[in-house]
């Protein structure tokens, strides 16, 4: 996938279930969020079962941006492991509709700029 610094297999459910996603260029980002969620998502890569509703804590690193963002999400949809297509298994995490999240998402937005309509394949819908 590259770029993304996916915890390694066991480590995800670290600090009371705190996922650590760290996007260290665009492509990544790119290839992860989810803008046809109202309030935004993300694609999160992982080999730990989840269930649709499930609350996700997420601690969210961005290209050139030293800050780490909380975001407590929930499953919006689920990529099992063998998926068709050779598909990374994992979870959509779709963003709360609060302000500060809002902002996260704003954020996410203006750093992928254009390329969110671009036709590229990304991990998502």
């Amino acid at each position: 996938m590259g770029g993304v610094g996916a915890p390694p297999a066991g480590a995800a459910a670290s600090r009371a279930g705190v996922i650590q996603l760290v996007f260290r260029e665009k492509g990544a980002l790119y290839a992860a969020y989810i803008p046809s969620f109202t309030d935004g998502g993300l694609f999160v890569p992982t080999p730990r079962d989840y269930r649709l509703g499930d609350d996700v804590y997420l601690l969210i690193s961005l290209p050139e941006d030293n800050q780490r963002y909380p975001v407590a999400g929930k499953v919006a949809w689920l990529t099992p492991a063998n998926a068709s297509g050779g598909r990374t298994q994992g979870v959509g995490v779709r963003f709360p509709s609060d302000e500060k999240t809002r902002l996260i998402k704003l954020k996410i937005e203006e750093i992928l700029g254009t390329s969110i309509s671009s036709s590229k394949p990304t991990q998502t819908i």
